[in-house]
């Protein structure tokens, strides 16, 4: 049986909701970002046409697009209202993945042999649209990389099925950098050789991109012919990480402590964003000397990024550790998650730390989170016998 994955995307989601509260912003090019050093988190297709991107500094953007209106960004309203669709979605989808605050797959397979799988689908997203008010665009095909493609295309509140048969078809006049795994680098590379079009990739041998490109080469390869066997990973709402520390010596060492939660931050903050995590709630916990065991916890906006983590962090370990009493024991969780990337919760940061970000990351990514770290933060040393960046579910 052929696999059915639909692909569901809220269209410029951040502006949408902007607009649910206010009808005024209709028709108006408009930027969600912040500060004159900060970058585009999102934009209307009114912007778009100028040529504003999301990532785009905002003094760019708005040299392109100097009547447009920058919005800061209340991400409290974009969690609520995804959580919203996420809701209408659960009801009646067998299988939900959240792939982001605005995206989602669903895997209906089978569903034709009670109801019309598009027809199933087309009802669902009028639904979202009904309830919520908020636009949304769908494709359906036979996984989930040709489905996120065709809704791409199919932008804004478009309808696409692509069926087994005519996928290559679909695939073959479009860029390489449709396929979602190909940036930058990847496209430049790619180009220097001729290669821009999808089917230029898939002419070529899978050989010569695992040459070219290593171990994705054989992936970005299938991709280019519509292969994809990821499954639809079904949706849990509630999940948390968390990293704790048992001293082998009691100790009322603060600086010490602090540079120990430091390196924590460091590593929680990277699974966070290798995984498109952002989170909303930081608990801090301590253990004295004679068990006494205490929690403190605060709601912060939705981020991933170091800088502010460890701000909110130390305001907490402030707070929570009243008693001068040697601890034994320090640990941080973070939870209230929400897919998404840093990006998305950049109001107030610049180009500048958004490229720190991603270059220590691809260290990282490369090398083991421990390859580059803030000098403060390296104190961090877990031992075996702890409970080490756990998932809860």
């Amino acid at each position: 049986m052929a696999r059915a994955i639909v692909h569901m995307d809220l269209d410029t989601f951040f502006v949408s909701c902007e607009r649910l509260t206010n009808s005024q912003l209709k028709g108006l090019p408009l930027i969600i970002g912040g500060g004159d050093r900060g970058v585009v988190a999102s934009c209307s297709y009114e912007a778009r046409k100028f040529g504003v991107r999301s990532a785009m500094p905002i003094r760019m953007a708005l040299k392109l697009c100097p009547d447009a209106k920058v919005m800061k960004g209340d991400m409290e309203l974009y969690s609520q209202l995804s959580h919203d669709v996420t809701q209408i979605l659960q009801e009646k989808a067998p299988v939900l993945e959240k792939a982001s605050i605005d995206e989602f797959y669903l895997d209906i397979t089978g569903m034709d042999k009670f109801h019309g799988s598009y027809k199933w689908t087309n009802e669902l997203a009028q639904s979202v649209m009904k309830e919520t008010g908020l636009p949304i665009s769908f494709s359906l095909s036979i996984n989930k990389t040709v489905s996120k493609i065709a809704t791409g295309e199919g932008k804004p509140v478009g309808k696409l099925e692509i069926p087994e048969q005519n996928v290559q078809d679909f695939l073959n006049p479009l860029s390489i950098q449709k396929i979602p795994m190909v940036g930058a680098v990847t496209f430049q590379l790619l180009s220097r050789i001729g290669v821009r079009k999808i089917q230029t990739l898939a002419e070529m041998p899978a050989e010569v991109l695992q040459q070219m490109i290593g171990k994705n080469g054989l992936e970005l390869w299938k991709k280019a012919h519509g292969i994809d066997h990821t499954p639809v990973e079904p949706y849990t709402e509630r999940k948390s990480i968390s990293t704790e520390t048992t001293f082998s010596q009691d100790t009322i060492d603060i600086a010490k402590l602090k540079r120990i939660l430091l390196g924590m931050v460091e590593k929680l903050a990277f699974q966070l964003r290798a995984e498109q995590w952002l989170t909303s709630t930081i608990t801090v916990k301590i253990r004295y000397a004679n068990f006494d065991t205490e929690t403190k916890q605060s709601k912060i906006a939705y981020t991933s990024a170091d800088h502010i983590l460890t701000k909110n962090v130390t305001e907490l370990f402030d707070k929570v550790y009243q008693r001068r009493m040697r601890l034994r024991l320090i640990g941080i969780r973070f939870s209230g998650l929400v897919r998404g990337t840093y990006q998305i919760d950049l109001f107030e940061d610049t180009q500048e730390m958004l490229s720190l970000y991603a270059a220590m990351d691809r260290i990282k990514n490369r090398y083991g989170y421990d390859a580059v770290m803030r000098c403060a933060g390296a104190s961090f040393k877990p031992n075996t016998k702890d409970e080490i960046l756990k998932r809860t579910k």
